[in-house]
């Protein structure tokens, strides 16, 4: 299946495992670019759509398997993936799997050694978009473990999103992809909290969110952390522009100011009391960056 260059033609067949939404666009996504696209889930009516489409459906894992050099798992976690290809366990050397599930990057790391025991070539995976983007030659999709099956069967990876590779350590693709939701959730979290403080005087979300979203976020928030990260790498926070101590105060008037205004004041104690532990740990006098030596450590 292999061109001279050692990697897989861009019309390679593949076997999609796993057809929720996300396994159906990424099927689709498949068939869209040519590829000979064999699709297998525990309800077989779920593959009536992309069968139209050109999908062929198999009645067994052992089929599915067996159907194509390249598996992509897209279940629900790393333990129904070990349940569903139990049963395909003598076609499973010498194939490649793709696994697109969520978890931890201690199960990466295990599915990674469980493959290799069994004669599979693995890559973990993670999606960063919903469903709909899929295909999206933008749609970043993240891998890690073999460099090699990477780059083989990277055409194969570009149909459904861009592939970015970030290492031979497994576990990275699922830590990146948790980072990021984390602060996806963070900042939606941010966005809504202060919709609602702005919501108490009546102001409309979608008026606060021309200023928060298309000014204050890219002008303000995300032009500092860009210029910034190297100090975090560096573990340097200068205070000279403002201090720790100065962003709690900051803080106390948020709690106040929701307390006030009858709104959620949580998030907002949780994070002056983030603040107060990093006074605590001797950074009153950097700036309010000094909480990533905070976030380092267990709580």
């Amino acid at each position: 299946m292999t061109n001279q260059r050692g990697a897989v033609p861009h019309n390679a067949p593949v076997t999609v495992v796993g057809l929720g939404p996300m396994g159906l666009a990424l099927a689709e996504a498949l068939l869209d670019r040519g590829h000979p696209t064999t699709v297998w889930n525990r309800t077989p009516a779920k593959a009536d759509g992309v069968v139209t489409k050109g999908a062929h459906r198999v009645e067994s894992v052992a089929e599915a398997v067996s159907a194509s050099p390249v598996v992509i798992i897209c279940l629900k976690d790393y333990e129904t993936m070990y349940g569903v290809l139990g049963s395909a366990a003598d076609v499973l050397p010498g194939r490649v799997l793709v696994n697109l599930n969520s978890g931890t990057p201690s199960e990466a790391i295990t599915a990674a050694g469980w493959a290799a025991k069994n004669g599979v070539a693995y890559l973990d995976g993670a999606i960063m978009v919903p469903p709909p983007l899929v295909g999206h030659p933008d749609s970043a999709f993240l891998y890690s473990g073999s460099e090699e099956v990477f780059s083989e069967h990277r055409e194969t990876l570009a149909s459904m999103g861009a592939p970015r590779f970030l290492g031979a350590d497994p576990g990275l693709a699922v830590l990146h992809n948790t980072a990021l939701l984390g602060m996806m959730y963070a900042t939606m979290n941010g966005f809504m909290h202060a919709a609602a403080l702005v919501g108490s005087a009546n102001v409309p979300a979608v008026e606060f969110a021309d200023l928060a979203i298309n000014w204050f976020m890219p002008t303000v928030v995300d032009s500092t952390l860009l210029a910034q990260a190297a100090d975090l790498d560096a573990a340097r926070y200068p205070g000279d522009l403002g201090t720790m101590q100065m962003n709690l105060n900051a803080l106390e008037h948020i709690v106040r100011t929701c307390v006030e205004q009858g709104v959620h004041a949580d998030q907002a104690r949780h994070l002056a009391s983030i603040a107060e532990q990093a006074i605590d740990a001797g950074h009153r006098d950097e700036n309010y960056l000094a909480v990533f030596e905070v976030f380092k450590k267990a709580s």
